[in-house]
């Protein structure tokens, strides 16, 4: 509350110092955005009282919005939410993470709706699901709804992990068919039917808990047709563009209401031979993915965009990995806006506590510098959708680190970061200027009001 009372006299000390009194707008918890009544003067200086409920969030142009109002998704990754909440001894834990992100002002997590073939697995065999796992996953969804965080929902793993593609695979193989790789199945007639029943499956089940099907759900942000899908087989990129084009027209079809992504790591390929200079290395060129093509595909919303700097450059921390994140952000948000005309959310980025080098200290500057990009893009109504840490894990699940977890209550300086990021982005769409709709994303509004943020 009393954070609430600092932000509300903050917005009305600066309205009144640039003499903007007469488009005030006070959203002064946008990560709660249930809670919260919008007051709007319009050009006429009538009062409305807008109900920002919770509704689906939708994308105007190269911004995401809810209820006409600016959203920028300020998350986090915790992939393994479904598998913790089938068993009751584990199950608080998901509880935990939504609690402790809530409280630094995340409001977006991205998490896994597939476990195909393995421990715990949601799909079994094709078309054939754990009802105890399924409602698992429904726990997953109302419980992030009590915290008001939206979910990213991703179908499948280009990985092994959790089944994925090599799943889909040895089922095919096991039912008789002539494979010769795992990237057969993104062309493969039978296993593209595998993964369509999947995801007509997911998106049409009914929550046990909220008795409100997926499809419908306002919890659920957006859908991810895959995790980080590569198909070396095929560097033209043309299998993988093929897939892309079909599997986001079968999801529209299926449910027209939420957004799509791809669920990409960002690389250029063959398409844009002028732009494979911001790839890591050479080798990203090289397998089937292609960052511009494959986004221009009709039912793909929005774009993705992973940072891996110790993955892809080198696996001891130097400052090239800060130059590296900040000019493959800055490359990716200009083609979003100027080639695609749609936001770009940067889904997973981190650091690997293993990495040679590694200081706690890194961690933060290469948050810091993910988060002041992306503002530097609001500021100027860019295409920088947001950002989702990899990955947070709540108290007690140090066992499940692969190097990148972070536990909040065991990291201050990294949670005051988060929560500074999240105070700045609440200020700013409480101080973007409402002429009768707000004005975000028009470049000629902002006339240097923000610097103050800067600061915060």
């Amino acid at each position: 509350m009393a954070t609430q009372i600092t932000i509300f006299f903050v917005v009305i000390i600066i309205l009144i110092f640039n003499g903007d009194t007469n488009s005030l707008l006070l959203g002064l918890n946008e990560g709660q955005v249930t809670d919260t009544t919008m007051h709007r003067v319009d050009c006429k200086g009538d009062v409305e009282m807008e109900d920002d409920a919770w509704m689906m969030v939708q994308k105007s142009g190269n911004q995401f919005v809810v209820n006409n109002q600016p959203f920028y998704v300020n998350g986090f990754n915790t992939y393994w939410l479904m598998v913790f909440a089938v068993d009751n001894s584990t199950r608080g834990k998901v509880t935990q993470v939504f609690q402790q992100a809530s409280d630094v002002g995340l409001t977006v997590c991205r998490t896994w709706a597939f476990n195909d073939g393995q421990w715990r697995a949601l799909q079994k065999k094709p078309s054939v699901y754990d009802e105890d796992v399924f409602k698992a996953l429904d726990f997953v969804v109302s419980e992030a709804k009590k915290f008001n965080i939206r979910l990213i929902l991703s179908l499948t793993n280009n990985w092994d992990a959790y089944g994925g593609k090599p799943q889909y695979v040895k089922w095919g193989k096991e039912a008789g068919l002539n494979l010769t790789n795992d990237d057969d199945f993104f062309s493969h007639p039978t296993l593209k039917s595998y993964y369509k029943s999947h995801v007509k499956t997911v998106l049409n089940r009914v929550n046990t808990v909220t008795n409100m099907t997926y499809k419908d759900d306002p919890t659920i942000f957006a859908w991810e047709l895959i995790n980080e899908p590569r198909c070396e087989s095929d560097p033209s990129g043309d299998k993988l563009q093929e897939w892309i084009e079909e599997m986001a027209v079968y999801v529209k079809t299926i449910d027209p209401k939420h957004l799509v992504e791809i669920g990409l790591e960002g690389f250029y390929g063959p398409s844009t031979p002028n732009k494979v200079q911001y790839n890591p290395n050479t080798y990203a060129q090289q397998v089937g993915t292609d960052f511009i093509r494959n986004h221009q595909v009709l039912g793909v919303d929005f774009a993705s965009v992973h940072i891996y700097a110790d993955s892809w450059i080198s696996p001891s921390i130097s400052y090239d990995h800060i130059a590296f994140t900040k000019s493959w952000m800055q490359s990716h948000i200009d083609d979003a806006e100027n080639y695609l005309g749609m936001p770009v959310v940067f889904s997973e980025f981190g650091v690997s506590k293993k990495d040679p080098g590694y200081n706690e200290s890194f961690l933060d500057n290469l948050i810091s510098t993910v988060y002041n990009t992306l503002l530097d893009s609001a500021k100027k109504g860019g295409s920088g959708g947001g950002s989702l840490l990899w990955q947070v894990f709540p108290d007690g699940t140090e066992y499940m680190d692969d190097g990148y977890a972070i536990i909040l209550s065991k990291s201050p300086s990294t949670s005051s970061i988060i929560s500074r990021h999240s105070t700045r982005l609440t200020l700013f769409n409480s101080l973007c200027k409402w002429k009768c709709h707000w004005g975000c994303k028009k470049k000629h509004e902002f006339d240097g009001g923000f610097h103050f943020l800067d600061e915060l």
